[in-house]
């Protein structure tokens, strides 16, 4: 396909993640607090989306406690900093098997299996404007870790957020994730403008050369709206990617953790970087409000 890159852009900046980053670097938010903070922080750098996850303050492995999220929001929102509210709803899903010898029971190390109302019980309570649908199951990176989504629960976690008047960001780390998708709007479970992510170079799921990259935009149907990101010492490269394949840009912790070849970075850092290489381009940077406009978002503050 001929290169159509969009007149704007907006960047996501996707704050601390749930992977074992947390003793990595000391730049990677654990506490509600620390991880506002950084969005703040990021969204003050130019970042219009912030993809926020939850760690536990004390340890920083990844969580999902409602309280953890309410005092994340009520942070984020008592800033008055103007900024698109974009939380996970991946966690739950996480399948840890025994040997390949003796594969069940799951090992309850790492396992953390949970129904669909309580994956989305977090999204309830703090009404996001968006929040991520992993759009299938997936060996992810580990020998024994399966990323678990099956169609039924994401028809059901997708019929919940669409109740809450939540808009869906479809996370898709290969093809078949947005054939998925598609399936799911077809059925009438996710509304149309479709958000997607397009997630590259995880393994085990689409890698993040060009050739790919484009075979997953052109798999993303006309009128959607789509981002594009990949990780580690690719994620700035692909923010050129990105913008030329016509998609906006994510950065941050969650993705990766350097700004440059030893240099442990932050969310802001990444940011600015971000900007520094679309504004190269001679492409604009959206603002929060414009990102509303063209998604139909509305700002609100939780229930009560």
């Amino acid at each position: 396909m001929p290169l159509a890159m969009r007149k704007n852009v907006f960047i996501t900046a996707a704050i601390t993640g749930s992977g074992g980053t947390q003793d990595r670097s000391p730049h990677v938010p654990r506490s509600p607090r620390e991880i506002a903070d950084a969005a703040i922080a990021a969204a003050q750098a130019g970042a219009a989306v912030v993809h926020c996850h939850v760690r536990d303050p004390e340890t920083g492995a990844p969580a999902r406690d409602v309280s953890l999220y309410l005092e994340l929001t009520e942070y984020i929102r008592a800033s008055n900093t103007d900024v698109v509210l974009n939380l996970t709803a991946g966690m739950g899903g996480d399948l840890v098997l025994g040997s390949p010898e003796a594969p069940l029971p799951p090992n309850p190390v790492g396992t953390d299996m949970a129904g669909a109302s309580e994956r989305v019980a977090h999204l309830a309570a703090c009404l996001p404007e968006i929040a991520t649908l992993d759009c299938g199951t997936m060996n992810f990176a580990e020998a024994d870790y399966v990323m678990t989504n099956t169609p039924g629960t994401l028809r059901s976690m997708a019929s919940k957020m669409t109740e809450l008047g939540i808009q869906i960001e479809i996370e898709a780390f290969d093809t078949g994730h947005l054939w998925f998708a598609k399936q799911l709007v077809e059925e009438g479970l996710i509304q149309d403008p479709v958000m997607v992510q397009l997630c590259m170079g995880i393994p085990w799921g689409a890698p993040d050369d060009l050739n790919t990259l484009m075979a997953m935009v052109n798999n993303v149907p006309s009128g959607w709206l789509y981002s594009a990101f990949s990780i580690g010492k690719n994620q700035m490269p692909y923010v050129g990617a990105a913008v030329l394949a016509g998609a906006n840009v994510r950065v941050g912790l969650e993705d990766n953790l350097w700004l440059e070849r030893g240099v442990l970075a932050n969310n802001a850092q990444l940011v600015e970087k971000a900007c520094g290489i679309i504004d190269a381009m001679g492409v604009a940077i959206m603002t929060p409000e414009e990102v509303r406009q063209e998604l139909g978002l509305i700002k609100r503050d939780p229930p009560g």
